[in-house]
């Protein structure tokens, strides 16, 4: 039985598996071709459209809009900015497409509450509840989906050596804590992400790729965002510009491995790429 959500009181199946679309509304991501800017907050609404329109055609089955850039070294905005970057390309992209689940990139309870009352569907929390202690109790009461993600600190922090004594066995126990702290406080939809590149090495990277399917013990649908990451320019000696290849590759490893959706900047390849695992897997 293939793992589902509850969004706007309907049932979503993750099978086939989901491809979930990037769309930053911010000036520092690190993938520049993510960035959906524009000279005015109405340009940035009309460009955000544009952009999410092309991603449906492409294959996306889930939007993750994000105004707080969280690559390593950063420092968040306030939440009032936080809120103004996303409130007008939200409400308008949630109009324009009714039947698009939507999810908010947030680790605030206060934009996370917003953001739903404004049309979204899903709150993709990077800091699994660890960085605004009323995170799990408006979620609860909002009842909508919640993405569960590791990260070992704040954006500024999570690269300063970090250690563990087994990377995987580590982030297993963390996510038993957390989620039932989550269902506690009455989540009941819970997707895990291992938080590829948030205060892990490359060599910590790949080992949760290679042991992916051990999240499976936790029963819960497994998200991957490998997307154009630092673990795979840094050992080709390139730069997330160059990484559309590499990024198939791992994405195709972690649908082997048992993820159940995608986070990803280019949609079309990676809505390919579940199509041929699917036709693949049939035989």
């Amino acid at each position: 039985m293939p793992y589902s959500l509850t969004i706007s009181r309907k049932i979503y199946f993750l099978q086939p598996q989901k491809v979930m679309g990037i769309l930053n509304l911010t000036p520092d991501s690190f993938f520049t071709e993510s960035r959906c800017t524009g000279t005015t907050e109405s340009a940035v609404a009309d460009e955000a459209l544009r952009r999410v329109e092309r991603m449906l055609a492409d294959g996306m089955d889930i939007l993750d809009l994000g105004a707080v850039s969280t690559r390593p070294g950063s420092q968040a905005p306030t939440a009032e900015e936080e809120w103004r970057r996303l409130r007008d390309p939200l409400r308008r992209i949630a109009t324009r497409f009714p039947d698009l689940p939507i999810s908010i990139d947030t680790f605030r309870a206060d934009v996370a509450r917003y953001g739903v009352e404004n049309g979204a569907h899903i709150i993709n929390d990077i800091s699994g509840g660890l960085f605004d202690e009323a995170m799990f109790e408006t979620v609860g009461r909002l009842q909508v989906p919640y993405i569960l993600m590791h990260t070992a600190d704040r954006p500024d922090r999570m690269q300063d050596a970090p250690r563990y004594a087994d990377v995987t066995a580590d982030l297993i126990r963390f996510f038993s804590e957390r989620l039932t702290a989550a269902r506690l406080a009455g989540i009941n939809d819970i997707i895990i992400d291992p938080g590829f590149g948030f205060g892990k090495t490359v060599a910590h990277n790949y080992q949760l790729l290679a042991q992916l399917s051990r999240f499976k013990i936790l029963d819960c649908p497994i998200l991957a965002g490998l997307s154009r990451k630092s673990m795979l320019w840094k050992p080709l000696q390139s730069s997330p510009d160059h990484m559309l290849n590499a990024t198939t590759c791992v994405n195709t490893l972690a649908l082997v491995q048992g993820a159940d959706i995608l986070r990803v900047h280019d949609v079309k390849a990676a809505a390919e790429a579940v199509r041929l695992f699917n036709l693949y897997n049939a035989y």
